[in-house]
């Protein structure tokens, strides 16, 4: 039974947070998370689709999904913003890769060249 019970928790693979090879600042998780939800506006945000992005809001921006979905929510019905782009880990590092001022999240085993890792979880 117990067995059971450690095949059904979910298991996530390690997660990068990536931005352009050209910017030179390094970011700490706190700025990173101000990027994500909306109060630094200095890079744009990019979020691979499903498990990076749940366990990066969890673990970096320390909401669930459905908490980060409303906070979204809330901001955007009152003008405040709109959310971070999802799209699948090869977009999000192609659009990172192009725009020096983009940042976004990826399953670590993706990452490329093309981007530099500022932090992985």
């Amino acid at each position: 039974m117990a067995l059971a019970c450690l095949c059904a928790a979910p298991v996530y693979a390690d997660i990068a947070v990536v931005v352009n090879n050209a910017n030179p600042a390094p970011l700490s998780q706190d700025e990173v998370s101000k990027v994500f939800l909306g109060k630094d506006k200095s890079l744009t945000p990019v979020l691979a689709e499903g498990a990076p992005a749940d366990e990066f809001v969890e673990k970096v921006l320390a909401r669930s999904p459905s908490q980060y979905k409303a906070y979204w929510a809330k901001l955007a019905f009152t003008g405040g913003g709109r959310p971070p782009k999802t799209d699948d880990a090869a977009s999000v590092l192609s659009e990172v890769a192009s725009n020096p001022k983009a940042i976004g999240v990826v399953d670590a085993a993706a990452v490329n060249a093309d981007v530099k890792v500022l932090f992985t979880l």
